[in-house]
């Protein structure tokens, strides 16, 4: 899922980095020890040489979370804190891990949900904790760092909350830091750069953290996890809050600016190697009062699509100290939902419909219907639809996450397809993928073969459900073309996004491996890895210690 307001954090940490063909070099801080948070200086280190000769587990001190039992009496970690701001070591290997997969993986998320005794509300709220998976010749080794945001360095030295986080306000000392909270809301400086959603490779090969803020745009070495600094754009676009999903390849990053001033969505591109976004076009809402929330957005090969959806930013809820149920939104179904198609090449818009109402975090692909002369005809967009329902917002609150374990609360979810017509029609349809029973009706935090992005597809990885549940638990593998669902399951275990990594040479559309982390009942963790073609386990790595719920990740190939 996301946050409109998140983080990131911390120091120098070494890398998994293979020394030659026949040794593995693991430079470890404190070997298999952490830092804890009291303790800002994390510059010592040593390396231990592992042979690859014979499998040995490096010796590690478990990492400690602050275990919250819910209501089925276990030590579920996915919704607590991490006390320790970093650990490395290599994992122990159950199955076998393909000699081809050769990368880092890495997943960014909300790791830390409390300031000593302040407790933070929302699952959104927590400050970002990058977690590293490194593949070499079957073996995988594993690491976790705190991101190094202003939002969190100022939370951890004033022992306070400093910026606005996605439902935390900072409490005003007097009158006059009330005001200049207000002030510097409308400025962008009270807002959060905790960049606790996703993490991105550029096509030139740097990787930035994000969050819905654009000064939450932190770019960090995927080798050390070392925070770098703030990632900033060298335009002259402004706007303060921008998707967090956007869409990048080899040769471009898309985004979209949501417009407040102004309702409506700025698209922009920037090129590998630079900082400047360019104008691509602008739409302009059909409904109101204020943009709808742009969480994430899908492209085909010529195309922006552009959602319209009637859940709203909401300046009264902005400006609020406590949340209301919707956080920073409303909810207008009058104003109508709307879906925009924007040309990639001149920035026209060359469709705009309106939709049955929707809600969605997250879209997983599209692609253009031709007609036999080749002519596109219409797109078609698929997203993780939770049927026009926005208690899903509610639903993620942590005490609503750690008291509900094993009640059926989860609301229900599905593959959601839209069609859009570029007849100039003013109606587009919208309507499920496939039976949502096939996943449990859970639908959520999904990926694709990228090479199949924004084209024609067949196959999508998300998490799903085995009810009863308060939260997706399941893995699943969606058919689009039979429409079936092939789903992963482990009693009591939460597993993050399923990322799929296709295999070098692949032919077939689910020749690779899915890898997520899951965090299991009994307050451990592990890195699981799938067969992208039959979805059955083929490897876990344990970590020594339980692991906080995660939520977007990215793939970096070794070269």
């Amino acid at each position: 899922m996301a946050t409109m307001l998140s983080s990131l954090a911390l120091p120098r940490c070494t890398a998994f980095s293979p020394t030659s063909s026949d040794s593995i070099g693991l430079e470890l801080t404190k070997l298999g020890q952490v830092a804890p948070r009291s303790r800002p200086n994390l510059s010592e280190s040593f390396t231990v040489g592992v042979a690859t000769e014979s499998r040995i587990a490096i010796p590690c001190r478990p990492v400690e979370t602050e275990h919250v039992c819910g209501s089925g009496g276990g030590k579920l970690a996915a919704w607590t804190s991490i006390k320790q701001e970093r650990w490395e070591g290599e994992l122990v290997v159950k199955g076998k891990i393909p000699f081809w997969l050769n990368g880092t993986y890495l997943r960014n998320g909300p790791g830390l949900w409390n300031i000593d005794d302040y407790n933070f509300r929302h699952l959104f709220d927590g400050y970002a904790t990058l977690v590293r998976l490194s593949f070499r010749r079957g073996r995988v080794a594993a690491s976790h760092r705190q991101i190094e945001s202003e939002a969190y360095k100022a939370a951890m030295r004033n022992k306070r909350l400093c910026y606005r986080e996605f439902s935390e306000v900072p409490k005003p000392d007097s009158f006059l830091s009330f005001v200049g909270d207000l002030t510097g809301l409308f400025s962008g400086a009270s807002l959060t750069d905790n960049a606790n959603t996703g993490v991105v490779q550029l096509g030139d090969g740097r990787v930035l953290c994000l969050t819905e803020t654009t000064k939450g745009s932190i770019q960090i070495d995927p080798d050390t996890l070392e925070t770098i600094g703030k990632f900033d754009y060298s335009d002259n676009l402004g706007g303060l809050i921008h998707s967090a999903h956007p869409v990048v390849t080899d040769s471009e990053f898309l985004t979209l600016l949501p417009d407040l001033a102004r309702p409506g969505y700025v698209v922009a591109r920037m090129e590998p190697g630079s900082n400047e976004r360019k104008l691509v076009g602008r739409v302009s809402c059909r409904g109101g009062p204020a943009p709808g929330w742009v969480h994430s957005f899908p492209v085909s090969e010529h195309y922006v699509i552009v959602p319209e959806m009637p859940l709203r930013y909401s300046a009264h809820n902005l400006l609020r100290a406590e949340p209301t149920p919707l956080y920073k939104f409303e909810w207008h179904p009058e104003s109508g939902s709307y879906m925009h198609v924007m040309c990639k090449a001149s920035g026209n818009i060359v469709a705009s419909v309106e939709v049955p109402p929707y809600v969605t975090f997250h879209f997983i692909n599209a692609y253009e219907e031709e007609d036999e002369d080749g002519r596109v005809t219409a797109i078609v967009a698929d997203c993780c639809e939770h049927n026009a329902d926005t208690s899903i917002l509610e639903k993620l609150r942590l005490k609503n996450l750690r008291s509900s374990v094993g009640q059926d609360v989860l609301p229900d979810a599905r593959v959601g397809r839209f069609r859009i017509p570029l007849d100039g029609s003013p109606i587009g349809e919208l309507d499920s993928a496939l039976d949502p029973d096939e996943h449990g009706r859970g639908m959520d935090m999904c990926s694709i073969n990228p090479a199949y992005l924004g084209k024609k597809y067949r196959y999508a990885y998300a998490c799903g459900a085995q009810r009863p549940c308060n939260f997706p638990n399941t893995l699943t593998k969606i058919d689009l073309v039979k429409k079936r669902a092939k789903n992963w399951h482990e009693e009591g275990s939460v597993p993050s996004e399923p990322f799929f990594v296709a295999r070098p040479g692949a032919i077939k559309e689910d020749d690779g491996v899915v890898i997520s982390m899951v965090s299991d009942k009994n307050g451990e963790g592990y890195a699981l890895v799938l067969d992208g073609s039959t979805f059955e386990e083929i490897a876990r790595a344990k970590f020594p210690y339980g692991l906080p719920y995660g939520l977007h990740g990215c793939w970096v190939p070794r070269n």
